[in-house]
């Protein structure tokens, strides 16, 4: 059996051939959908929607579902109704195509009810463009609607916005996409395994149409006996096998920066791009964060990569960084067992005359115990390691302080408020007081203050609180900003 769209002898595209022709076949949109159909059912139509929501999600076919019903017609995707125009605002968004849309506009219907205007991309009309637009959606005439459809919304004038009837839709779930890429494959008798499915929905991106595709094209290169195979997706879209995501980050969690570097250097002799490996990497990270939210400070420097000029040394640096230095112990960790020392103490005669007075025996207010000062050199960098592996939350806090050590006190610039009372906190005071005591440097005073740290230069401390409080930055001109 010929499918519809679909001739002997020709291969209609799978994203064609499955678009829904009815509401009741839109997927993962139902917050929109319920509220269109009850509207339809109750015959209240607006004179202008807004549709917005991410490529592929499904807007234009509702934009095409609801103009066919709203003129009661029944909709097959590949005939067009004189009464329902579709404009692409990208190819047509100067001022006079909008003009010449309003003079037409005017004109009574053909066949159907109403006349709908289906605009797609309408934030790509100019500013004139819109300010014509405008005055049609403020006095429309009755026969009129219209339905606009964009992926930018912050491009279209709120004076737009504010005269629709808008419907945000949002991006497709990996589970949705791969339980409808499961349902059009049994349709067309692809054999494909479920790993094969969850990659491609994964390279969708969130899009139906996307998605799809990529099952069209791989259906194309699989043989009849294995079908679309994991090893096949992988080589088709060059992905980096599963093992060697798995790798990484095993070798990352063992501080195995030879196999970090040996296993980039294979995959980027295969031709792997390190985009691509960085979206695989940040996609096999996300999905077990739950069970090892260390891995979040990678995650966060995984998102930057794909801003830098260099991305494949960029993915290295990330990978290494996020090693864990092995454990330094330190002269004050290391315990030694001694004999215990006597000392004889000295009998010392004392004459009558020699006693004190009464005076004298009045205890004396007892002087403040200092602080011994430690000769342990203090090791900022150690600590705010120490923190990111143990105490994720403290380090959340501390990596934004600034700090001065003196003697035997340290003192926390803390930046804002917040940040101090989080400090301040008996429980995270005595994480930071036992931590810094393992590392070499116990009883420290410890002093917070919820300011940036003052210049240390007397003249740029002058002119920091002329201008309201200041924050003394060090340039690294060594950094090379990738």
């Amino acid at each position: 059996m010929v499918k519809e769209g679909e001739k002997a002898g020709t291969h209609t595209a799978l994203y064609r051939k499955y678009r829904p022709h009815s509401l009741d076949e839109i997927v993962s949109q139902s917050h929109a959908t319920d509220i269109l159909r009850r509207s339809l059912e109750q015959g209240k139509i607006s004179h202008a929607y807004l549709l917005t929501g991410p490529k592929g999600v499904g807007k234009t076919s509702i934009a095409r579902i609801l103009a066919h019903n709203i003129n009661q017609l029944p909709y097959n995707s590949d005939e067009q109704h004189l009464d329902i125009i579709e404009i692409d605002a990208a190819s047509n968004n100067g001022i006079d195509d909008v003009r010449e849309l309003r003079d037409r506009a005017g004109l009574a219907p053909i066949s159907a009810p109403r006349k709908i205007y289906i605009i797609d991309e309408v934030h790509m009309l100019s500013k004139p463009a819109f300010n014509a637009l405008l005055k049609t959606l403020e006095e429309p005439p009755a026969h009129v609607v219209f339905i606009l459809a964009t992926t930018d919304l912050h491009k279209v004038p709120a004076t737009i916005i504010s005269r629709t009837q808008h419907f945000a839709f949002h991006a497709i779930s990996r589970n949705d996409l791969a339980t409808h890429l499961k349902k059009i494959a049994k349709g067309e008798g692809i054999k494909v395994s479920d790993e094969a499915l969850d990659m491609i929905a994964t390279r969708g991106d969130g899009s139906f149409r996307n998605a799809i595709s990529l099952l069209d094209q791989m259906s194309g290169y699989a043989n009849e006996d294995d079908g679309i195979t994991s090893k096949l997706v992988e080589s088709t879209l060059g992905l980096a096998p599963t093992d060697a995501i798995n790798a990484l980050l095993d070798a990352v969690a063992k501080n195995d920066v030879a196999t970090i570097i040996s296993t980039l250097d294979t995959l980027e002799s295969e031709g792997i791009q390190a985009d691509i490996l960085t979206d695989q990497l940040i996609e096999a990270i996300r999905d077990t964060l739950m069970e090892h939210s260390q891995s979040v400070e990678l995650l966060d420097s995984l998102l930057e990569i794909s801003r830098s000029s260099q991305p494949q040394i960029k993915l290295l640096t990330s990978l290494v960084k996020a090693t864990k230095p092995k454990a330094v112990v330190t002269k004050s960790a290391v315990v030694t067992k001694q004999h215990p020392t006597v000392i004889e103490a000295p009998v010392i005669i004392v004459d009558k005359n020699d006693m004190p007075t009464e005076e004298a025996k009045k205890p004396k207010p007892e002087k403040k115990k200092e602080r011994p000062v430690s000769e342990q050199p203090f090791d900022w960098d150690k600590l705010i390691e120490h923190m990111r592996q143990d105490q994720v939350a403290l380090y959340s806090v501390l990596k934004k302080c600034s700090y001065d050590f003196t003697g035997n006190t340290l003192t926390l610039y803390t930046g804002r408020k917040f940040n101090k009372v989080k400090l301040d906190e008996p429980r995270y005071r005595s994480i930071l007081s036992s931590t810094l005591s393992n590392l070499g440097q116990p009883d420290l005073e410890i002093i917070t203050h919820a300011t940036a740290k003052p210049p240390s230069d007397e003249k740029l401390a002058k002119v920091a609180a002329m201008m309201g409080g200041g924050e003394e930055v060090t340039l690294d001109e060594s950094e090379d900003g990738s």
